[in-house]
């Protein structure tokens, strides 16, 4: 079955850095577009950003100037590095993969187990 495990997550401080990974297993990742999505306590999941399996990247208000999200075909592995970090960071983060036809075929869509980020002093 198709597999994403993120890893990267941890405790910081208010700006440092971190540099999430999701890795991408039995999936024909480059025909897939990526994103990482984020969900913190008594909120819904919101898109932080996105990589199509073209290489356009689409990015929230909330990451412009603060994340750069990209891919590595060769390892099946979509990155998301996160600079200058603060509390509002503070989430699950959660990889996801999706195919989508058009409809000339079929759609598919996959999501990680999440890893956790905490920003605190």
């Amino acid at each position: 079955q198709v597999q994403l495990v993120e890893s990267g997550g941890g405790l910081v401080q208010p700006g440092e850095s971190l540099r999430l990974s999701c890795a991408a297993s039995r999936i024909t990742f480059n025909i897939y577009d990526m994103g990482w999505y984020r969900q913190a306590p008594g909120k819904q999941r919101e898109l932080v950003a996105s990589i199509t399996s073209g290489g356009i990247t689409n990015y929230a208000d909330i990451a412009k100037g603060r994340c750069t999200i990209s891919r590595d075909n060769t390892q099946n592995t979509v990155y998301l590095q996160m600079n200058d970090l603060n509390a509002e960071d503070t989430a699950a983060y959660y990889c996801n993969a999706a195919f989508v036809s058009a409809g000339f075929g079929t759609d598919y869509e996959y999501w990680g187990q999440g890893t956790q980020v905490t920003v605190s002093s």
